[in-house]
């Protein structure tokens, strides 16, 4: 059978909410010849890609994306449980740790990546969702582990993942970044001093094949040793201030725009929201000093805002605002000029029209 065939198959039950189907799906596709790891890479994680573009297109809501990525993880776990009869693959290439990032949420990659490496023959420590940093270094303390791959979607969690990765590497462990976080390309993993970048599970299974060295031991190096733009402290500054900076720009947005005075306690709850991951996102550009993280996560925004039926113009609203009180910022002014110019380009840009065929 055919990855598509089967990709079509199981997003119908997960659409549907149907748990055993979905199992029944990837049992069958295994009978008729489909492999292991085609099925976790080409169908499963395909399936996944989908249920995130559908709720952020409005197709589905949150209930239906958390009750189809639940299904997904069921079959996932069920696929790579063997029947008893079947023995385990030995550990014949080493030992490695999975992790998520202090702070990430998102486990489906790094159980995906898990479950990968385990049929590529490794054995595979997977330490679940936002790890501290000081108990997985206590982690790597008793197993001796090979190396540490680290699993991040979010970019806010970045310093986060920084803190991890020169942990591990002081005590001799390598560290390879992949997920979303660390950017399409790798440029973050590459950026917070990683020793590899993966773009996918099959990438980090064939980099792990090919080796990746470990890293001396020495003293743990500061956070300006790899960003020396930190040595500003607007990053530090932006972080400290962020319940101030997200109140004053609600109170100075409710004063441009009285109606919103009349908010109920949720709208005003989920505009404070908004306001504090546009902060957030500010604090991670400033923190890799890179503009297309802000900007990216500007016009993401207003993409979900618009499927949603809510006006994006007030973004830009609030950016000026934000930047009023950061006058006195110039990294951060310039990251808010980029991302208001990325944004404004993004609302002006004119819907596609029908096409004709000739």
């Amino acid at each position: 059978m055919i990855p598509a065939k089967v990709q079509d198959l199981l997003w119908e039950a997960v659409a549907e909410g149907d748990e055993y189907l979905a199992v029944e799906v990837l049992r069958d596709a295994r009978a008729d010849g489909l492999g292991d790891e085609a099925l976790l890479l080409d169908v499963i994680a395909v399936v996944q890609e989908k249920v995130g573009t559908e709720w952020a297109a409005d197709r589905i809501t949150v209930a239906q994306e958390h009750a189809a990525t639940a299904i997904n993880e069921r079959a996932m776990a069920v696929l790579s449980h063997r029947s008893p009869d079947r023995p385990r693959a030995a550990s014949r290439r080493g030992r490695v740790t999975v992790s998520c990032v202090d702070g990430e949420w998102h486990t489906f990659p790094a159980r995906l990546l898990g479950e990968t490496l385990r049929l590529r023959g490794w054995q595979v420590d997977y330490l679940g969702a936002q790890t501290p940093s000081p108990h997985l270094i206590a982690h790597l303390h008793q197993t001796n582990a090979d190396a540490v791959l680290l699993s991040g979607s979010i970019p806010t969690r970045l310093p986060a993942a920084h803190a991890a990765i020169t942990a591990c590497q002081a005590i001799g462990v390598p560290v390879m970044a992949g997920g979303r976080a660390f950017g399409f390309d790798g440029r973050y993993a590459r950026c917070l001093g990683t020793d590899q970048w993966a773009a996918d599970a099959r990438g980090a299974a064939t980099a792990l094949e090919a080796g990746i060295s470990r890293p001396r031991t020495t003293a743990v190096r500061q956070v300006v040793d790899d960003l020396p733009h930190l040595a500003d402290q607007e990053y530090t500054l932006v972080v400290r201030t962020r319940s101030q900076l997200v109140k004053q720009t609600l109170v100075d947005l409710e004063n441009r725009f009285p109606a919103m005075r009349s908010y109920t306690d949720a709208q005003r709850e989920h505009t404070a929201e908004d306001l504090a991951h546009i902060v957030d996102f500010l604090a991670t550009a400033l923190y890799v000093n890179d503009a297309e993280i802000f900007s990216s996560f500007l016009t993401w925004t207003a993409g979900i805002l618009e499927a949603r039926n809510v006006p994006a113009h007030s973004l830009i609203t609030g950016l000026g605002l934000l930047a009023e009180q950061l006058r006195d910022f110039p990294r951060a002014l310039a990251l808010i000029r980029q991302g208001t110019t990325a944004l404004t380009e993004h609302v002006t840009r004119p819907a596609p029209g029908p096409t004709t065929h000739a």
